[in-house]
């Protein structure tokens, strides 16, 4: 049996935007600490084999005290370690690779073609390629086959599924099954895909291992794999410090402050989030959004308030009435469903107040 630890797309040093320059420096020291992380859990599964799938690097400049921290883990780890550039961080004259100084158990690999690297102490090959600009419309996998006799045969690339056309490495599912790999290591793609097969060959994207915004949500981590017998299996390990979350909380029939503290109490406080409320709100108490958002603000590393609710069902009732009620009330509901979502709290209470007009009321239901 031989167990690994496949890895990609940690895009150290991201520049994170998004969030205010400390926020964003904070993060960036946390990305750093990933490395620290991954190493435990190499350690700690005494794995055979690591795999860093490309992207390692968010661009090719890198601070050097991200530089120091990656020297220092890698220092650590004690098993046969391979690389293989991305696009964000191809191997090129000016890439931080050329520049580092890579342990012996360290493989980098540094061209477009299928290198071959023999583990006669393992039983096993690893083959890997290297990005070597930011697009690349060849594939790696493109007319390679590995022939090995008697020896577990892994692959280490950086490719994308998703598109024979696409320009970062196109992988076909034809040429997967013809690799010959029992396993097939990749990166590029940040959600995690679970263990997937074509024809012998096993093959994953362990998606990236901290989000770094809220197109990457949830957990986010790493694989822990076995190969035995032909077989592969993969075990999901969380590595994110912090997730991005996009949660609802329902306040039908409830205060808002006391529905969004109640969500508090089951949520984690080092999380990202961005909050909706959902479900039907009292037609007579708006939502204060601002002292929500401090309320959430105030748990959360960051936070962000959205109303998503609706008017009760009930003030919708003479929607069908062929009357002038029932025509005011179809329009708006037609405007309310192609606002958009900030325009909406406004529209609906306009439908307030003018069902109360047209029945003759002085107040608002």
């Amino acid at each position: 049996m031989l167990t690994f630890l496949h890895a990609a797309d940690l895009h150290l040093d991201a520049p994170f935007h998004a969030l205010p320059p400390d926020r964003a420096a904070e993060r960036r020291r946390e990305q750093r600490q990933l490395l620290t992380r991954l190493a435990q859990v190499a350690q700690q599964a005494q794995v055979d084999l690591v795999f860093l799938c490309g992207d390692l690097f968010d661009s090719q400049r890198v601070r050097p005290e991200t530089l120091q921290a990656l020297h220092q883990v890698l220092e650590e780890m004690e098993a046969p370690l391979f690389l293989a550039p991305g696009n964000h961080d191809p191997y090129t004259d000016a890439s931080p690779y050329g520049k580092f100084p890579w342990p012996s158990h360290v493989h980098l690999f540094t061209t477009p073609t299928p290198e071959r690297v023999a583990l006669p102490q393992l039983g096993a090959v690893v083959y890997g390629s290297a990005f070597t600009a930011p697009h690349r419309m060849e594939g790696p996998l493109t007319g390679f086959h590995a022939q090995e006799e008697g020896a577990a045969a892994f692959g280490c690339f950086h490719g994308d599924l998703s598109s024979p056309h696409s320009r970062y490495g196109p992988i076909t599912p034809g040429e997967i099954a013809a690799s010959g790999l029992n396993y097939l290591a990749l990166g590029h793609i940040h959600a995690a895909s679970g263990p997937q097969r074509a024809g012998k060959t096993y093959y994953a994207w362990p998606g990236c291992p901290e989000g770094r915004g809220f197109d990457e949500t949830g957990d986010k981590g790493v694989y822990l794999g076995q190969l035995e017998g032909g077989h592969v299996s993969l075990e999901f390990v969380p590595l994110a410090r912090r997730r991005y979350l996009t949660p609802e909380v329902d306040i039908t029939g409830q205060d808002p402050a006391q529905a969004l503290t109640a969500f508090l109490q089951t949520a984690r406080s080092e999380d990202i989030v961005r909050l909706a409320l959902v479900g039907e709100r009292d037609p007579d108490r708006e939502p204060d959004l601002t002292a929500l958002t401090a309320l959430a603000s105030g748990y959360f590393y960051s936070a962000s308030l959205t109303d998503r609710t609706t008017l009760p069902q009930a003030l919708w009732a003479r929607q069908g009435e062929d009357t002038l009620t029932g025509l005011f009330l179809r329009t708006m509901a037609q405007r309310i469903q192609e606002a958009p979502a900030d325009q909406r709290p406004l529209l609906e209470r306009a439908v307030r107040f003018g069902l109360a007009a047209l029945e003759g009321r002085e107040e608002p239901q």
